[in-house]
């Protein structure tokens, strides 16, 4: 019986969690809607978000492109390889490696910051004390990262589909030896703005999911210092996991004809 018991516990602390990031996810995107609106927030935040997390996002863009790019010319250089080069990595980079890696980079930076930043902030009692001013925490603290971040997470992307596609241009041309005209000319001719669109999508979706999960597990951190560790190591893992389940989704429901 004592498995049982076990099980139950599990069961209803999962159905607990799920329950409570609902219910925060809906404080949320209420709050959004209603005003007052803190501009300035929103501006700071994505600051924060988007412009600090510019050269990591980047530089993970520029290598993945140029890693793609060999890696597709050691697999198919038995055929045309200077039209699937440049094909697949165009595809690959903006409809599912610079969305997913973008998020993940961002994740690991900026979920870790928010819910360090709101767990300290709950621990040391000043969530409580903006309740006791008559400020909403979820429209002072959480509104303006999750705005920020669902606003900044396609422009981030956007500029990595244009970096990933130059590193595997830079190594296309430069290492493998293929010809720039053609290698833009089959870049061009096979790339759409759907696949662009359908990645500029998904990390909007990645940007919300980053900083619901950042503000979720700061807001909910207890037990001191430890706590906000805690709070700080679930929030990314959550939002990495998360952020790969819904990217299934969406290429799902956005590929499906």
């Amino acid at each position: 019986m004592n498995v049982f018991a076990i099980i139950g516990r599990v069961v209803l602390a999962t159905l607990a969690e799920i329950g409570a990031l609902t219910r925060f996810v809906w404080l949320a995107l209420t709050h959004i809607v209603r005003p007052p609106f803190f501009w300035r927030l929103i501006a700071q935040q994505m600051l924060r978000i988007g412009y600090f997390s510019l050269p990591v996002v980047a530089l993970t863009a520029f290598f993945t492109g140029g890693a793609l790019a060999l890696q597709i010319y050691y697999g198919g250089n038995t055929f045309n390889s200077e039209s699937i080069v440049a094909t697949i990595v165009a595809l690959g980079i903006t409809r599912e490696l610079g969305p997913v890696l973008g998020g993940l980079m961002v994740a690991g930076r900026v979920s870790a910051a928010i819910a360090a930043e709101l767990g300290t902030m709950r621990v040391t009692e000043q969530i409580d004390a903006l309740t006791t001013l008559s400020t909403n925490p979820h429209k002072y603290l959480v509104v303006p990262r999750v705005v920020a971040a669902v606003l900044t997470l396609p422009l981030l992307v956007f500029v990595a589909d244009i970096i990933g596609v130059m590193g595997g241009f830079v190594v296309g041309t430069g290492s493998l030896d293929f010809n720039p005209g053609v290698y833009i000319k089959n870049t061009v001719d096979f790339l759409e703005a759907d696949d662009v669109i359908s990645g500029l999508i998904k990390a909007a979706v990645f940007g919300f999911i980053i900083a619901i999960m950042g503000c979720f597990h700061g807001f909910n951190s207890k037990g001191g210092a430890q706590g906000v560790g805690r709070a700080t190591t679930n929030a990314v893992v959550t939002a990495s996991i998360l952020i790969l389940a819904a990217n299934y989704v969406m290429t799902s429901l956005l590929f499906a004809n």
